[in-house]
Order: C-alpha cells, then sequence, then structure tokens
C-alpha cells in the first residue's frame, strides 16, 4: 500500500492518474474494478507496448509511472527520425514477466497527461496480428464507450491481445472498435453472446475482422441494382435512356451527368428496382452501338472498387510478360555511365539474338547503372550470364542475372533472412560482465533517477 502512495504522488507531480489500489486489481477468474482481465502470461513477456500517448508524453514521465510498478530496463517514446515529435506510442520493459504483468493489470488506460494510455505485449513475431486471427469488429457503438469501457465489456470471454475504439483526429468515437484474442475460440465465444446486444441502449454488431481487400473482393461479387452507361452521344436525354432500359425492368431513376452549362458529359446511371433486371440489362446492352456510339454498361462502382479492379488487372498484366518472357529477359546493373543502349545491344549481341534493350534512366535522362536484354532463347540467355557476369566493362564489373519480378525478389530474401540463425557464444571461463540490451545504459552510467546498474540481463 506504501507503494501505490507513492505512485500516487509521483503521478500528481507528472501529470499522470494514480493506477488502481491493489483491491481493484483483476481475479483470477474475472475484472474488478475496471481493471484487464488476467490471462496466462506469454513466455518471455517482459516487453510491453504503450499506445494512444499525448505528444508531449516523455522518457521520464513513463518511467515515473511504470517505475513503480517493477525494475525498469529500457524505455523508448518512438519519434519521427527527421522531427523527433512523439510518434504517440512507446516501448518499456522490464526485468521480469511477472512485473510486465503486474504494469499491465494496474496501469492499461491510465490518464496521462490527460489521456488514458492503451498498454498491450508487445509481440516481436507479427504473424499472429497480420493474420487476424481472434479478431473481431464492433459496430453501432455509442459515442460514451471508450477502450476502458470496451475492454471491460469484452474481456469476460478471453484473454485480450489488443482493443481499440476508432477515433477521430478530435478523439472522439467514430462508432466502431476492434477487439483481437489469443485464440478463436474466445473470438466466437464473444460473437455468439454480445453480437445484437444493447450497450448503452444501442444494439452492436459484433462479427469477424475482415480485410478491406477480402471486402473489397466480396463487394464485387454482390448484386446491384445501379448501372453505369458511358460513351452516350451527346444528343442522349434521360428520357433515351429509360427507353432503352426501361425494356428489361421498371427504373427508378435514370440521369445524363452534364457539366455547369448543362452539356453532357456524355455518361450516366440508370437505377433498376429489380437487381436481376440490372444485370440482365448490363449483359444486354454492354458494347451495343447507339448513334454510331458503343455503349459501356456495366455496375456501378465506388471508386475504391473501380481502383481495386484496375490495379487487379494491371497486376495480371504484368505478370502475364513476365510469365511470356521467363529465362529470356537478363537484369544487368552495375553500368558505366557512358554504356548506352546501342552499346548494351552490342555488348550482348554476340550470344544471340536480343529482342529488347534497355538502359534505365532518371526523367533528367542519366544512367541509373542498371538495364534489361532480352533474348530469343533461354539457351542464349543462359549464355550470356555465364559469359559475362563479372566481366570488366568500361572499368566495372557487370553483375548479370535472370530479371525477377519484385515480388518473387522479395519472397527469395526472406527466405534467406529467415534461415539466418546467431551464432551461439561459447561460455566465457572468466567473470563475466554485465550485459545490457540496446538502448539500456553503459558501463559508468547511473541507470535511471540515480539507481545503479542492474545486475546481469539473460538472454531471451
Amino acid at each position: 500500500m506504501a507503494q501505490i502512495q507513492v505512485q500516487r504522488q509521483q503521478a500528481a507531480a507528472t501529470g499522470a492518474a494514480a493506477p488502481p489500489s491493489p483491491q481493484s486489481m483483476p481475479t483470477q477468474n474475472g475484472v474488478a474494478g475496471g481493471a484487464v482481465a488476467t490471462g496466462p502470461i506469454p513466455f518471455g513477456s517482459t516487453s510491453l507496448y504503450v499506445g494512444d500517448l499525448d505528444p508531449n508524453v516523455s522518457e521520464a514521465q513513463l518511467a515515473d509511472l511504470f517505475g513503480q510498478v517493477g525494475q525498469l530496463v529500457s524505455i523508448r517514446v518512438c519519434r519521427d527520425q527527421n522531427t523527433r515529435r512523439s510518434l504517440g506510442y512507446a516501448y518499456i520493459n522490464f526485468t521480469n514477466g511477472q512485473e510486465a504483468a503486474r504494469a499491465l493489470d494496474l496501469l492499461n488506460f491510465t490518464p496521462l497527461n490527460n489521456k488514458s494510455i492503451r498498454i498491450m505485449y508487445s509481440h516481436r513475431d507479427p504473424s499472429l496480428r497480420k493474420s487476424g486471427a481472434g479478431n473481431i469488429y464492433i459496430k453501432n457503438l455509442d459515442k460514451a464507450i471508450d477502450h476502458k469501457a470496451l475492454h471491460e465489456t469484452f474481456s469476460a470471454f478471453g484473454n485480450i491481445l489488443s482493443c481499440k475504439v476508432a477515433t477521430d483526429a478530435s478523439g472522439q468515437s467514430k462508432g466502431y472498435g476492434f477487439v483481437q484474442y489469443d485464440t478463436e475460440e474466445a473470438a466466437k465465444n464473444a460473437i455468439d453472446k454480445l453480437d445484437g446486444m444493447l450497450m448503452n441502449d444501442k444494439q452492436v454488431y459484433v462479427g469477424p475482422f475482415v480485410r478491406k481487400q477480402e471486402r473489397d473482393s466480396s463487394m464485387s461479387n454482390t448484386r446491384f441494382n445501379n448501372v453505369f452507361v458511358k460513351n452516350l452521344s451527346e444528343s442522349t436525354a434521360d428520357e433515351d435512356l429509360k427507353k432503352v432500359f426501361g425494356e428489361y425492368g421498371a427504373i427508378t431513376s435514370a440521369v445524363v451527368m452534364r457539366d455547369g452549362d448543362g452539356k453532357s458529359r456524355c455518361f450516366g446511371f440508370v437505377n433498376f428496382e429489380n437487381a436481376d433486371d440490372a444485370a440482365k440489362a448490363v449483359e444486354a446492352l454492354n458494347g451495343k452501338k447507339f448513334d454510331d456510339k458503343e455503349w459501356f454498361v456495366g455496375k456501378a462502382q465506388k471508386k475504391s472498387e473501380r481502383e481495386q479492379e484496375l490495379k487487379g488487372r494491371f497486376e495480371q498484366t504484368m505478370k502475364e510478360a513476365v510469365d511470356k518472357y521467363q529465362g529470356l529477359n537478363l537484369y544487368i546493373k552495375n553500368l558505366d555511365d557512358s554504356i548506352s543502349d546501342e552499346k548494351l545491344k552490342e555488348l550482348f549481341s554476340e550470344f544471340g539474338t536480343v529482342t529488347s534493350c534497355k538502359v534505365v534512366r532518371d526523367p533528367s535522362g542519366i544512367s541509373k547503372g542498371s538495364g534489361f536484354v532480352a533474348f530469343a532463347t533461354p539457351e542464349e540467355a543462359s549464355r550470356a550470364i555465364n559469359e559475362m557476369n563479372g566481366k570488366i566493362i568500361v572499368s566495372k564489373p557487370l553483375y548479370v542475372a535472370h530479371a525477377q519480378r519484385k515480388e518473387d525478389r522479395r519472397a527469395r530474401l526472406q527466405a534467406q533472412f529467415s534461415q539466418m540463425r546467431p551464432v551461439p557464444m561459447p561460455p566465457a571461463v572468466g567473470p563475466r560482465m554485465p550485459m545490457f540490451p540496446p538502448g539500456a545504459p553503459g558501463l559508468g552510467q547511473q541507470f535511471m533517477y540515480g539507481q545503479g546498474p542492474p545486475a546481469m540481463i539473460p538472454t531471451q
């Protein structure tokens, strides 16, 4: 209790709210006093992520707040590399997992500079977070529900990894939020029990979180009533659209878009009462000619849907082009600035028929030192690699290899890095010097506010 009182005194001096008293700490099977639910402490979880920080919160304030819970190894507020402004989150390392868990239980949602902080374990492996496993989406939330209230409601169903209510720039709730559990079972249980329930007299929707890309792909397969038509002649009017499209079903509206002067912009929209009628109109009228103009008729799309579709087409076209020239296209780098397209073709033409050749240049026309050469057959390309890779051209050794797509190159590099393992150090015979993690003070420095350096930190 004396420790908590000291903590409150220091919190008052730094603008931070004191952590709850021991009576409000979570119990083993539930939550008391609005603290976070206890769960199994992940192995080696001595590192905490602290988010939603006020931009003016410093390492010293965090040290005052978290230092009362246990012995700290390091504190780092993440900042912009150029402006050194706080990015609104920090990482705090404790000497052991029990102290980190206690800080999470006591200090989560504590106001610091009049803004509640949000704490969770720092997961070095982002695979769980990116997989979306155990992640649920909640919408139609009352504006008064904040991170803490959402956490209190959902913590009864399992161990929560992260919990957040989406807010705007002024800190006001947008009416939806996210909760991620450590297991799919806990997430399913929360969905089954809370979907459709009332929170602050508002019925909420609780369901599995779906990524934007997956939502876009599912939307493209949905039924639609609104039809987009373009390449109209300037004389086409609203009545003409109603007459043509009215043959396929009941229409609620049809309009030709016009500019400020009333001149047709040569496209419009038609809305059907029935989605099946809209589909029939698209199938029948797309590509049909009216007034010597070939109409495009399709589903009316949002901007994001159009961008997603165009991106998919572009990526498919690029993939087909790469597959077509697989084994034929070579990438060359470390070229001298004096090498032109003609000179590059001359260097490689002795190994076979060069179908295309290009030196990569910046907008001002200066060579970037790399280029591409395509051959007629894979055998010619392989012969060029064997002969030209490492060859000195104008005092520079060339690097020549098969050209790869960016995605393939990234996957190959990731596979190489994942196989790399640190070499274990042999145990020292003599006395060992204390080891400190990155960011901790070195020898001869005081650790924090007059504390001496901690004992040897065990390797994780």
